[in-house]
């Protein structure tokens, strides 16, 4: 896939894959979005669930995937949108590839 012409959010280099896995990488971002895989949350069900993360970061981290598009706030607390549907049930094939590869390194 060619660079887009100009940065996105945490890449200098244009890649949006860089965007992303900047992004997916921030501490709790991947537990936040795994929480959200079932039905809506409200902030306090949701920082339930994120046992140990501050309110502090959990308004950051919600803001970030807002503005990603991953996470939209309703009436019945925060939920994953489509293109986070899509993203979460993506790791199913890398979490098989990464076992395979966790077994090779130990087997």
């Amino acid at each position: 896939m060619k660079s887009i012409d100009r940065p996105v959010r945490g890449s200098s280099s244009g890649r949006p894959i860089m965007a992303l896995l900047d992004l997916l990488g921030r501490r709790w971002t991947m537990r936040v979005l795994w929480e959200l895989r079932g039905e809506p949350l409200s902030f306090r069900g949701l920082q339930a669930a994120c046992s140990g993360m501050s309110p502090s970061v959990l308004n950051q981290r919600l803001a970030e995937l807002r503005e990603a598009r991953l996470v939209e706030a309703g009436e019945a607390g925060y939920a994953l949108s489509a293109h986070g549907r899509e993203l979460l049930s993506l790791f199913g094939p890398l979490n098989r590839w990464a076992e395979d590869w966790a077994r090779s390194l130990h087997g």
